[in-house]
C-alpha cells in the first residue's frame, strides 16, 4: 500500500518550506513520491516553489479550490484515485491553512482508496512567533488541524526567547485552543519538535515519517466553505522593492479592506529575480527566490476588492497589472 502523509497548519505557518525539506529526504532514500497541493485557487505561488523537486522520483499535482465542499472531495477522491493507481511510495499532501480535518479521513476510508492507501504521519506545523490571541476561526483551525497530528513542529522560533519559554507558551497555546473545540487530547513537550530546519537530520526526518497520527474528536465549530470566504488575485504586478513591506501592512491592517487571513505571491526584484510574499498580521516574510509568476493573492472575508484595487495601482509600475 502507498502511504499517505498531510501536513497541516494554519495559514503562513510554513507547511511549504518543510514539506521541501521532508520531500528531498524520501526522494534520497529512493523513495518514489507525489505531492498534492490543495489550495485556494488556480495560481498556486507554493507549488512554484517545488519545481525544483520535480523529477522522476517526485510528480507534482494540484487540486485547485473553487466550488462547494462536496465538489472539492469529490476532486480530492479523483485525484488520489490516479496518484493511487501509479503506486507511489508515498503521497504527501499539502491543503491549504484552512482545512476540514474530516474531509482527508472520510475519503482514504471510500473504496478504492481505503485499499490503496495507509494513513501515515499527520504532521502540524506551528509558527512558534504567532499572535498569543488569534482570532476565533483561526483558533480553531489550529487547534482542529493539531488535534490528530503526530508530531508538532515549530516553525520561525524567535531567537529572543530560550526554548523552554517557547515550548510553554506555544503548548499552552495549542492546549488552550484544544479544549475549546473540547477535543479532549492536550499535548505535552514529547508530543513537539522545536530545532531549525536546516539542522534536521536523516534521523529527525525518519521519524517524522513514522510519527503516524491519532484519532480525536472535537466540536465542529465552523464550516470551511464559510471560513474561506474569498480569494482576491492582482496580476502582473510590480511594486518598488522598498515600499513591499509597507504596502503589505497597510493591506493588512486597514479595516476598510475587509478581514484579511493571509497575503501571499510574489513580486519581481529589480535584477529580474523575484521576492516571495507570506504576509499575516504581525508576521511580513519577503523570501528571495529565482523566479516566480508575478501575482498577489489575498485571502480573507468581507474583502473590500476595489479599495485594495485602489491601493496597489498606487504603487504599482507594471501596465499589464490586472486584477481578478
Amino acid at each position: 500500500m502507498t502511504k499517505i502523509d498531510l501536513i497541516t497548519g494554519i495559514l503562513g505557518a510554513g507547511k511549504t518550506t518543510f514539506l521541501h525539506g521532508y520531500a528531498k529526504y524520501l526522494i534520497s532514500q529512493g523513495q518514489r513520491i507525489a505531492i498534492l497541493e490543495n489550495d485556494f485557487g488556480a495560481v498556486n505561488i507554493d507549488m512554484m516553489m517545488l519545481q525544483d523537486l520535480k523529477s522522476d522520483h517526485c510528480q507534482l499535482e494540484m487540486i485547485a479550490g473553487g466550488g462547494d465542499k462536496d465538489c472539492h472531495k469529490r476532486r480530492f477522491k479523483t485525484q488520489l484515485i490516479s496518484l493511487g493507481m501509479q503506486h507511489f511510495d508515498r503521497v504527501i499532501v499539502e491543503p491549504s491553512g484552512i482545512f476540514d480535518m474530516d474531509e482527508f479521513f472520510d475519503t482514504l476510508y471510500e473504496p478504492p482508496l481505503d485499499r490503496w492507501f495507509q494513513i501515515g504521519s499527520v504532521l502540524t506545523i506551528v509558527d512558534s512567533e504567532m499572535q498569543e490571541i488569534l482570532s476565533s476561526q483561526m483558533e480553531y483551525l489550529l487547534a482542529s488541524e493539531s488535534a490528530c497530528a503526530g508530531k508538532l513542529i515549530l516553525s520561525k522560533r524567535n531567537p529572543e526567547e530560550t526554548e523552554n519559554q517557547i515550548t510553554e507558551r506555544i503548548l499552552n497555546h495549542v492546549n488552550r485552543a484544544l479544549t475549546g473545540i473540547q477535543c479532549p487530547r492536550q499535548f505535552a513537550e514529547k508530543d513537539l519538535l522545536m530545532k531549525s530546519w536546516n539542522d534536521l537530520t536523516e534521523q529527525d526526518f525518519n521519524a517524522l515519517s513514522l510519527a503516524g497520527y491519532r484519532s480525536e474528536r472535537y466540536v465542529k465549530q465552523f464550516d470551511t466553505d464559510q471560513t474561506a470566504s474569498e480569494v482576491h488575485y492582482f496580476m502582473h504586478i510590480a511594486i518598488p522593492e522598498e515600499q513591499i513591506s509597507e504596502i503589505l501592512e497597510n493591506i493588512l491592517n486597514n479595516p476598510e479592506n475587509g478581514i484579511i487571513f493571509r497575503i501571499k505571491g510574489a513580486l519581481p526584484k529589480s535584477d529580474g529575480k523575484a521576492i516571495k510574499i507570506n504576509a499575516v498580521h504581525g508576521k511580513i516574510e519577503l523570501t528571495p527566490v529565482p523566479n516566480a509568476q508575478a501575482v498577489l493573492i489575498i485571502i480573507g472575508e468581507k474583502i473590500n476588492y476595489a479599495e485594495i484595487d485602489h491601493c496597489l495601482r498606487n504603487y504599482n509600475t507594471n501596465p499589464a497589472y490586472v486584477s481578478i
